[in-house]
């Protein structure tokens, strides 16, 4: 990274960036900072709540609750990278100033989640596909210690797929303008400040990105051929309903997640205020949107969240394990 005041000839690196914000969002910036403050809490209070109900209910033990959790501690953590930098912009114009470290924090902050969460919804489908293809196999398989090692595995490589990126990033000299026409620090609009050739840089994006996401998203369609084709088999109509209604909700989150950044990274150049509206929907109203996708289709959950809440005391009883 390049060090903090350094001088070059007739060059002086910038000391810290302004972020423009978000189109539209000054008119109005006493309505939009309610606007995220209320997006906020419900995201992070109904995902901290999934994660309680998950880490303390002895019903919710399977696989697929435990990668839950993970989750839901992600989109927590997501949108706190984010949004309380909106939230002082909205504030005051000092709220939009971010120092030069503050910069590279946010953004490998937000690539380390952001590829995180990628690499769990592959390793979601893929506890889905053995748990409906191969569900004599799947207690074996998928047992306490593979779960953790399966989670380990996506933390670990999100932590060095965001260092990549954020050590090119930075290792460019930034000496003359410090607007980021956007309302974080992400690489695109990171990198249009640069005072060097990015070429190499926007490359290395295009392909890492792309690799990942498309790996990613071609590994979590063969596995909803496989389970597509295990669920026809069904010979019930009761059975197949419930076997799809625990993919659903995953397909949904998937759907929501990918679709806005691959209109952000494979068009580099074009990232600006005006671009920051797909950024939005994945980082802070997706985040918001998946505690309600996964209770709202899931009995389980919401019996969990029944008992931990004290709503329900004949379903706690009922539900219950013996003395």
């Amino acid at each position: 990274m390049t060090p903090m005041g350094t001088e070059y000839p007739n060059q002086t690196v910038v000391s810290h960036f302004f972020l423009e914000g978000l189109l539209y969002t000054a008119e109005h910036p006493a309505l939009f900072f309610l606007l995220f403050l209320l997006i906020y809490t419900v995201t992070v209070a109904g995902n901290l709540l999934i994660l309680l109900t998950v880490g303390s209910d002895p019903h919710l033990r399977s696989p697929m609750y435990h990668f839950l959790g993970h989750l839901s501690f992600l989109d927590a953590c997501l949108s706190t990278v984010t949004v309380p930098k909106v939230m002082a912009g909205l504030l005051s114009r000092d709220g939009k100033v971010i120092p030069f470290e503050g910069c590279a924090v946010q953004l490998y902050s937000f690539h380390f989640l952001a590829s995180t969460e990628c690499f769990l919804y592959t390793v979601m489908a893929y506890d889905r596909y053995l748990a409906i293809c191969q569900p004599l196999h799947y207690p074996v398989a998928m047992n306490r210690r593979m779960c953790a090692g399966l989670a380990g595995v996506t933390w670990a490589t999100g932590a060095i797929h965001s260092a990549i990126h954020t050590s090119l990033t930075f290792h460019l000299l930034y000496c003359g303008p410090h607007h980021i026409a956007y309302f974080f620090c992400d690489i695109p609009p990171v990198l249009k400040l640069a005072c060097a050739d990015t070429t190499i840089n926007e490359l290395v994006m295009l392909a890492n990105i792309g690799i990942v996401a498309a790996g990613c998203l071609i590994l979590i369609f063969v596995s909803y051929v496989f389970i597509a084709a295990a669920v026809l088999r069904i010979r019930t109509a009761e059975g197949r309903q419930r076997a799809f209604s625990t993919c659903t909700a995953h397909l949904t989150v998937v759907f929501l997640y990918y679709l806005p950044p691959v209109c952000i990274y494979l068009q580099p150049r074009s990232s600006g205020a005006g671009a920051g509206a797909p950024a939005v929907f994945y980082t802070i109203i997706t985040p918001m949107l998946n505690p309600f996708i996964y209770t709202l289709r899931n009995k389980e959950v919401k019996r969990a969240l029944r008992r931990l809440l004290c709503l329900s005391p004949r379903v706690s009883q009922v539900g219950s394990p013996p003395p």
